[in-house]
């Protein structure tokens, strides 16, 4: 499992569509799965939940996003799981690290 979490300062649904665009467009693999919009009194939500074919172990991951949003104060949290292999010991070769370092890029490039 890898995680990135980080708060920042910016308009809510700009920094929503670019990391969906960053995201979608890191590889031809990767699926947007599911997502989930909520907006109660001043706080926006949005979770997303994105997988990917690594054909270096054969196996899918999965990135978790989650971005929380009042006024221009958003928290993003990203999650990555599911890159490794075998049934008893879960031997990862950074397929969860490479999904979440996606964000992590464009988060820095919005800075």
């Amino acid at each position: 499992m890898a995680k990135y979490e980080t708060t920042i300062i910016g308009q809510y649904e700009e920094v929503v569509n670019q990391l969906q665009y960053d995201i979608s467009n890191s590889a031809l693999s990767m699926n947007l799965v599911d997502e989930s919009n909520y907006t109660i009194e001043d706080t926006k939500i949005a979770v997303r939940v994105y997988d990917k074919y690594f054909m270096r172990n054969g196996n899918r991951a999965s990135l978790s996003l989650t971005v929380v949003g009042t006024n221009d104060k958003i928290f993003v949290s990203a999650i990555g799981a599911g890159g490794g292999s075998g049934i008893i010991f879960n031997f990862s070769l950074g397929a969860e690290d490479d999904m979440v370092e996606v964000v992590q890029k464009s988060i820095e490039q919005m800075g």
